[in-house]
């Protein structure tokens, strides 16, 4: 059964505005920045992440997909954070055949929880734990994969100096569907460096590489590469987080995109 996407995604906008309401916007734009590209950090916001993928499908077209994503830290006790993130996708599908047209819509949404330590270790690394659940949300079948799915999802990084290393990772598995099965693999590696004479200005390389564990061995993989530049900045009061980035996809299945454009706008919202 199919959930319904617009409530849900209207209620968190709504949590998040009246949370956001009472923080207070002290920090640099360095420190902001460390934040934004801290996937753990105990701060709400708002990024809009939009992903234009080229020579997209068997007609080489062009699919767009906006990622809204918004982030809820929740403190469960003075030693623990658990983080939350919604990927909310919306997406622009060109046709598979001839005829078919393009299909515009809501695709499977994804929601990660990650309980995190407030206290760095003496190691300085930064870590969380949690799970992520993908919800049959799609308005179209095109538009996503028509099952319900749970896994494990994790994070580490470190920060020093100008730099923030780490990487992303969860494997999602089919807990119920009417169609094929669902075994899908993520990591996202991060390597930010962050400009010490421009406050809030980066570059950043993180690539989205995904397995699908169902499809045959010359199918199963995309592994981009690329590299992007970000700058932390203002609009009034409210800090912003802009991003830029390229990526190429040295391996990708039949009918995947050759390479992909990615901009991002997120809103910040320190307390």
């Amino acid at each position: 059964m199919k959930l319904f996407p617009r409530k849900i995604f209207v209620a968190m906008i709504f949590s998040a505005a009246l949370i956001c309401s009472a923080s207070v916007f002290a920090q640099s734009a360095e420190e902001l920045a460390k934040a934004a590209q801290n996937p753990v950090a105990s701060m709400i916001s708002l990024p809009f992440q939009n992903n234009t993928n080229f020579n997209f499908g068997p007609g080489e077209d062009t699919q767009n997909v906006l990622n809204i994503q918004p982030v809820l830290p929740f403190s469960m006790n003075e030693d623990w954070n658990l983080i939350t993130r919604t990927i909310i996708p919306v997406i622009s599908q060109p046709e598979p055949v001839a005829g078919l047209g393009r299909e515009n819509g809501m695709g499977d949404i994804q929601f990660t929880t990650l309980l995190s330590p407030k206290e760095v270790g003496p190691s300085g690394w930064i870590w969380g734990a949690g799970a992520v659940a993908q919800f049959d949300t799609a308005s179209d079948d095109r538009l996503g994969a028509g099952a319900f799915g749970l896994g494990p999802s994790a994070v580490m990084l470190k920060s020093f100096g100008p730099w923030v290393v780490g990487g992303l990772v969860n494997n999602i598995w089919t807990v119920s569907t009417d169609r094929d099965d669902v075994n899908m693999f993520l990591f996202q590696p991060f390597i930010n460096y962050n400009f010490p004479d421009k406050p809030g200005r980066y570059l950043t390389f993180a690539p989205i590489i995904t397995a699908n564990w169902e499809a045959d061995s010359g199918n199963t993989w995309t592994v981009p590469i690329g590299l992007g530049i970000g700058q932390v900045t203002r609009f009034g009061k409210q800090p912003v987080n802009m991003q830029v980035s390229a990526y190429y996809n040295v391996k990708k299945p039949d009918f995947g995109a050759d390479w992909q454009l990615r901009l991002q706008l997120q809103f910040m919202f320190p307390k």
